[in-house]
Parts: structure tokens; C-alpha cells; sequence
């Protein structure tokens, strides 16, 4: 059985930044991977908790954890969960999501938000597996530098 060794990233190291470009193209065809300095802003900036998961030494994985405080508490929601195709089937966004979870719980978040495509079946099973619920809610988007509705 393989072993789900998950970080919190304190440094932007060369091997970081080459790492994730696999899985951020996998999560997303529109966005490149980030580049060292924009890592280096996720990482130090206290609103954002970059989580890394590495199966033997090979970081295979990324969860990005948003929080802040609002007048009534603790927002907390999770970002971009990507693993690696090679890391898939290895319980590497579980290790991750559960991970993210108690680092909002110790930061005194009383609930943690995410959203996933339809599409993605599977992530969507794990979620609903590991006590997500779907909320009845409407997600609105507005498109900065644009008056026109994004479709889709």
C-alpha cells in the first residue's frame, strides 16, 4: 500500500514548481501552472494554506485551503484539489481534503466550502464520501473586465 505523505508547502523550491505543472494542466486546459513567484505569493500570503502530497518523495498532488474572517466567523473553502494521474487511486485528495479540513478546524472554521464540476465524478463521490453535503444555493460568477455573462 502506498503511503500519502501531505505538507503544508513553506517554500517554493524548483522541484515544487516543476511538479505541479502536470496536475494544474490537468485540472485545468485555460490556466498554465503558476510560475515561482506566483506560488511564492500563495504560500506566504495568510489567507491561503498550499497542501502538497508526495507518494515516495514524488510530490503527486496540491490543495489550496481559502480563509478568512467575515463578521460571522471563519470562511474556509477548498481550491483547485488536483492529483496527478500517476498519484490516482492512491487516496491522495483524500489525505489532502482531510488535512485541509483539520487545518480550518484548528483555525477556528465551523464549515469549509468546495465546488465541483459535475463532470467530475469521481471527485465528486469523494467529496460526498468524506461528509460534504450540496448545499441548495446558486454560485453566481462575474466576469472582471467584461459586462457580458460568462457561459458555462
Amino acid at each position: 500500500m502506498d503511503v500519502v505523505d501531505v505538507a503544508v508547502a513553506h517554500e517554493v523550491a524548483v522541484d515544487l514548481v516543476a511538479a505541479l505543472e502536470p496536475p494544474v494542466t490537468q485540472l485545468s486546459v485555460t490556466s498554465p501552472p503558476p510560475a515561482a513567484d506566483e506560488l511564492a505569493e500563495i504560500i506566504t500570503d495568510s489567507g491561503t494554506t498550499g497542501f502538497v502530497a508526495s507518494v515516495d518523495d514524488l510530490i503527486v498532488g496540491t490543495l489550496t485551503l481559502v480563509m478568512f474572517r467575515i463578521p460571522t466567523g471563519v470562511r474556509a473553502f477548498i481550491e483547485d484539489v488536483v492529483t496527478d494521474e500517476a498519484g490516482r487511486g492512491k487516496g491522495v485528495a483524500s489525505a489532502m481534503t482531510r488535512a485541509a479540513l483539520e487545518h480550518a478546524r484548528s483555525a477556528g472554521a465551523r464549515t469549509v466550502d468546495l465546488t465541483s464540476r459535475p463532470s467530475r465524478e469521481a471527485a465528486n463521490r469523494l467529496y460526498q464520501h468524506l461528509g460534504f453535503k450540496q448545499r441548495d444555493t446558486n454560485v453566481y460568477r462575474f466576469v472582471i473586465g467584461t459586462d457580458e455573462p460568462e457561459s458555462g
